[in-house]
This record gives C-alpha cells, structure tokens and sequence, in this order.
C-alpha cells in the first residue's frame, strides 16, 4: 500500500469533513439562501456522485470480482456488495428522526426564524442533536471518501468536493440552533467544525480494520467489496438526500442543470485523466 496514497486519502477525506466549517461561517454572513446557486451545487454534487459511483467504482468492483470469482458469481458478489452498502446509509438515515435530520434540508431564513422561537435549553439540545446526527452520518461518507481516494487519488479528489457541497448545509443546520441558544458564535462554530470531523475519524477506521486484512493477501477482494459499497452508499445519498433538497428550494430546472453538468464535468476530467 502507497503511504502517500494513504495520506492524500487521509487529508481529502479532512477537507471535505470540515466544510461542516464553512456553512457555519455562511450561517453568519449571509441574510438570505442563495436558492439557485444552493439548488446548482446539490445537483451538481449529485452528478459527480452518481457518474464516478456507476461509470467508475461499481464497475472496478464488479470487474475485480469476476477476475476472482468467474463472471456469475462476480456479478453476485458485486451486487450483494453494491446493495448492502445502501442498505447501511438507508438504516442509518431510517432511524434519525425526519424533523431534526440534517439531510432534510431548509433555508437559512426558515432554520432562523424556527430558532427564534424557541427556548435556550431546547434550542441548545437540538443543536447537539443535529451536531451529533451529522457526525453520525459523516462517518460512512468518509469511509467512502477515503476507500475512493485510496483506490485512485483523482477519484478521491471529485468525491471529497462532492462530499464537502453536501456538508456545506449540514453545518449551517449545526450552527443556527447553538448560536441562538448561547449567542456565542464561537461554540456554534466548534460545534459545527467537530462534527465534521467524524468523517476523518471514519476513515481513520477505516484505514486501522482494514489495513491488516490488505495486508493478508484479500486485497482484491476487501476493495472491490468496499468500493462497490460506497458506490451504492454515494447513489443512495444522491437520490435520498441531494436531489430532493435540490427540489425543496423550488429550482427543479437548476437542479437538473447541476446535476448534468457534474457529469458532464466528471466524464471530460476522468477522460483527461486516462
């Protein structure tokens, strides 16, 4: 295993962790949502995510299986692999309550004005609710991230800046409440910056549990199952969480511009790549 893979995986997986940080700071700054500009960067996210994760990484994954298993049992085995990382995401999505998930985007002005109405100490929980159902969900989405990076660092830089659009209004779900509640931006900041850290810590995990069984010799078969896994963990969060936020801000046409366009972007890039 290449430690300079290992530390570029490590330090994208970071980044796109701590953009949590950056829709903190935005929470801050900005009077109102964006809508389109919000709209276009959710699809365009969920553009990358889906082209890299059917176009690239299950079909790796598919392919490494069948050169170890033969052609039906590869398929198999890949699609077992593919779903059962769905499956994760769905069951970690399922048991978080719709109301305080911060998957189930709002604008700026409508978590504001919710916020000014209610009391501090229900305020403060909610916010470390959110802080921790968001560090809840970073830590699958930094597996993916660095199992991506891991397998091809150029890869691992268009998903972790997919994964870091995504974060963005996670962090801003973060932040509102706990500014509101103590009015001292500095916590809500923290906050919102620890929470993102739970996809470096994900990855680091990941990298200590898997690192001795690459080593054993099951190398193929460890990252054609991780890597069809996180292809079906990122179509899942596209087609859950991106595009339906997209499609809350009233933007349906922008979305789908977004969302073209991140493939379209993804499949010149890659084309360069190769």
């Amino acid at each position: 295993m290449d430690n300079s893979n290992v530390l570029t995986a490590l330090l994208l997986t970071v980044f796109a962790g701590l953009a949590t940080g950056i829709g903190s700071t935005i929470a801050f700054i900005a009077r109102r949502t964006n809508t389109k500009l919000l709209t276009v960067s959710l699809g365009f996210s969920a553009g990358v995510m889906i082209y890299i994760s059917f176009v690239e990484i299950f079909a790796e994954a598919k392919e490494g299986f069948m050169e170890i298993f033969g052609e039906f049992r590869g398929n198999l085995f890949a699609l077992t692999s593919f779903f059962g990382g769905i499956l994760l995401i769905a069951l970690i999505d399922r048991f978080i309550p719709s109301f305080e998930n911060p998957h189930e985007m709002r604008s700026l002005e409508e978590l504001k004005k919710r916020d000014k109405d209610k009391n501090h100490d229900k305020l403060y929980r909610m916010g470390i609710f959110t802080a921790l159902v968001v560090a809840i969900h970073n830590f699958p989405e930094g597996i993916a991230t660095f199992m991506t990076a891991m397998n091809d660092p150029a890869m691992g830089i268009a998903i972790a800046i997919a994964v870091a659009i995504h974060n963005i209004p996670e962090g801003i779900a973060v932040s509102v409440p706990i500014f509101y509640a103590t009015g001292d931006r500095k916590k809500a900041f923290l906050y919102s910056f620890l929470s993102g850290l739970a996809e470096p810590v994900g990855a680091l995990l990941a990298y200590l549990l898997l690192m001795p069984l690459l080593t054993a010799g099951n190398t193929e078969i460890i990252f054609a199952s991780v890597m069809a896994a996180v292809a079906g963990i990122m179509v899942f969060i596209s087609l859950d969480e991106l595009l339906p936020s997209a499609e809350e801000y009233g933007e349906h046409h922008w979305g789908i511009y977004g969302l073209i366009g991140g493939m379209a972007v993804m499949a010149v890039s890659l084309l360069l790549i190769g």
